[in-house]
């Protein structure tokens, strides 16, 4: 009874569709809808002692991950020609030593190879953050520590990668990944204003959540099955938008993977998925 206990109060997993950033004044937009939810049902029902994010915007090494260990944590404006106000706002936010060092014991645990940095959070976190986690209606007030991707697009990399910080979970530390289901600015553009949604776009979308909900001893195949799907390249003309969502189903353990919402509008896709029970 005392390990069913324990697995009870794990904290789900999440990978959230987080747009550019124009998307945070895009209130209106469902997916800033979606999000604000699944921000409130984090922070008034699971409650996280900390988060370890994952960006779409963040890579390491090809075998290399990095970790930040700074306590205090500014804002990265890394886009451009936006107005000047968008390099005004301001996240509060605080990293944490010790929830990064226990990041780095699990990683080294598992022989990953591992570099302190001092950084601060890059917009593919505070983005979407500030729809999920908005910091007068909704703050989460707990350490965030970001972690990078690799710099390579090896799926079952990133899935291990994942599954090494699983146990991150057992004390109370919520692991939420953030990129796109589907990624295609190049042809965004080309359909922005028509209505039209590419057919890559759902399709893509429909085999991420067959291999996301999978049985979670057929996932990673399924998962990794997906970079070699014939659209793929369609969906994400690179995959760093896509990787941490291979994070996130490594680090769900047994948990059964749930699609909570999905939009696919153009050449995107919004899902959100969560792994594992609230």
């Amino acid at each position: 009874m005392a390990n069913s206990a324990t697995a009870y109060k794990r904290p789900p997993v999440y990978f959230l569709g987080i747009g550019g950033p124009n998307f945070m004044e895009n209130t209106a937009h469902p997916a800033y809808t979606k999000l604000s939810e699944v921000g409130r049902e984090i922070t008034t029902k699971v409650k996280p002692k900390a988060v370890v994010v994952f960006s779409a915007h963040w890579q390491g090494g090809p075998n290399q991950i990095l970790i930040n260990v700074a306590e205090e944590t500014n804002l990265i404006y890394d886009f451009y020609g936006f107005p000047p106000h968008y390099y005004e706002y301001k996240y509060p936010n605080n990293g944490s030593r010790e929830v990064a060092e226990k990041v780095i014991e699990k990683l080294v645990g598992t022989g990953v190879e591992v570099e302190r940095v001092q950084r601060g959070l890059d917009h593919g976190v505070w983005v979407g953050f500030m729809a999920a986690f908005d910091p007068e209606k909704n703050p989460l007030n707990v350490p965030i520590v970001q972690v990078s991707l690799y710099h390579n697009e090896d799926a079952d990399q990133h899935y291990r990668l994942g599954q090494a910080l699983e146990r991150l979970r057992d004390e109370g530390i919520v692991i939420i990944s953030a990129g796109m289901a589907v990624h295609n600015l190049h042809d965004f553009r080309k359909t922005r204003g028509t209505g039209a949604t590419t057919p890559y776009a759902f399709s893509f979308d429909k085999a991420l959540k067959e291999a996301a909900t999978a049985k979670p001893d057929q996932r990673e195949a399924k998962m990794s099955a997906l970079l070699r799907r014939s659209d793929a390249r369609e969906a994400h003309p690179s995959f760093e938008h896509l990787l941490p969502m291979h994070v996130s189903a490594g680090a769900a353990g047994l948990d059964v993977g749930e699609q909570i919402w999905t939009f696919p509008e153009g050449s995107l896709s919004w899902a959100q998925y969560r792994f594992g029970d609230v």
